[in-house]
């Protein structure tokens, strides 16, 4: 039973978040160009998004901090109740392994408005990955925390890690997680063709992709059945990477 906190999430945000939930179609994935402030979620919404998506990484970075649970809860959890006001566009918030109290953080993140959230396999003070087992009863924990519309997307980072048979491993943990009430995979680091198709083909879930170097073109994910398309810190990196440019030209 999703727990109860003030503020709660109301009926037209549940509402969003089965419109969110709709928008995970193999073959037809939906693009998340991921964001880190209300400016930058403001700026995607413009260009004709389908839906919000902050990336951990980039909204540490545009608080000074270093990804890995550094940024306080509460600065992320303010940052996203400014992410939801600033748009109309169901927002989904990468909470990384969930901090401390899994639970108490997704109840966090529903009360600032999101409808889904991002739940990653690994350890932030190392990145060693938890046992299958340990993470199931996280993800149980975050059900339990949300109503049944609230979207958990399970990341694994087996692909992040030095490793044999990687896609065996993350078909199992895809199982799990969804025998444990995920509701997608999240699989960066996964770019190879043929790799992604055995994952699609085994998964009971929806899979995620993260775009790399080496991703395919969104066409050919796309045939191959994902489901969703994440971009994770690239569009802050060239964000900054334009600002500096500009800077420079007007300081050389």
């Amino acid at each position: 039973m999703r727990r109860e906190v003030e503020g709660s999430t109301p009926i037209g945000e549940a509402m969003t978040a089965e419109a969110f939930r709709a928008l995970h179609k193999p073959g037809a994935p939906l693009v998340l160009f991921n964001i880190w402030d209300a400016g930058s979620a403001k700026a995607v919404a413009m260009s004709g998004a389908k839906a919000i998506a902050t990336s951990s990484w980039s909204v540490a970075a545009a608080h000074g901090f270093v990804d890995g649970e550094r940024i306080p809860v509460e600065l992320a959890i303010d940052n996203l109740r400014r992410i939801v006001c600033a748009t109309e566009l169901p927002v989904t918030v990468d909470l990384e392994s969930g901090y401390a109290d899994v639970g108490e953080t997704i109840a966090l993140a529903i009360q600032a408005g999101a409808v889904g959230c991002n739940l990653e396999d690994s350890r932030p003070a190392d990145g060693s990955l938890r046992q299958i087992a340990e993470q199931c009863a996280r993800i149980r924990e975050a059900r339990q925390s949300a109503d049944a519309a609230f979207f958990i997307n399970a990341r694994t980072d087996v692909f992040l890690q030095p490793g044999e048979d990687q896609i065996g491993a993350a078909i199992a943990r895809a199982r799990a997680y969804a025998a444990a009430g995920a509701d997608g995979i999240f699989v960066p680091g996964l770019e190879d063709k043929a790799l992604i198709l055995e994952l699609v083909e085994a998964s009971p879930l929806p899979v995620n992709i993260m775009v790399g170097d080496q991703t395919p073109t969104l066409r050919e994910l796309a045939a191959l059945g994902v489901a969703r398309v994440s971009h994770g810190p690239r569009p802050y990196v060239l964000a900054m990477q334009a600002l500096e440019a500009a800077a420079r030209a007007l300081t050389a």
